[in-house]
């Protein structure tokens, strides 16, 4: 009878300790779902040109329609740093500037790599203001997926 109560009390508390995990998540009024210990960390991967570039930039903005304190770093190194370049426009003629200036204003960092500047002989004045720079942008990611928990994307 000992044992018998022993491992209901165990199952029980063992269904308690999954249900309260089954908890860890909550959803809000929008539908999403969200993190009660802080607010998505994610990193975004542009190397492939302006095609991806504009892709990349709907998926951030999307993100932080449903989630508004994402914190988002978009990192660009190779050919994926040319949409930050003073007037580059998307295929339909409108300046990646100006959606770069909306994301900026929501918290997004814009970050590019020096390495390509050098590789590519581009200088800092051939981008625009919103544009941050460091110094090696595979190097960034790995940096703010290892030591800053952020999570990885590539459109």
């Amino acid at each position: 009878m000992m044992n018998l109560l022993k491992r209901r009390s165990m199952a029980f508390l063992l269904a308690l300790m999954l249900g309260a995990g089954g908890c860890a998540t909550t959803t809000n009024t929008g539908g999403t779902t969200s993190n009660p210990i802080g607010p998505d960390k994610v990193v975004y991967h542009l190397n492939a040109g302006l095609d991806q570039a504009t892709n990349g930039l709907r998926n951030v903005r999307n993100h932080l329609e449903v989630n508004p304190k994402a914190q988002i770093v978009v990192v660009a190194h190779a050919q994926g740093v040319d949409y930050l370049m003073k007037d580059k426009k998307d295929a339909n003629g409108n300046p990646y500037e100006v959606i770069v200036q909306e994301l900026k204003n929501q918290g997004v960092r814009f970050d590019v790599c020096l390495i390509t500047l050098r590789n590519r002989k581009l200088d800092k004045n051939q981008f625009i203001e919103e544009a941050t720079y460091v110094p090696s942008g595979v190097a960034e990611i790995a940096r703010l997926q290892q030591r800053e928990g952020y999570a990885y994307l590539r459109p």
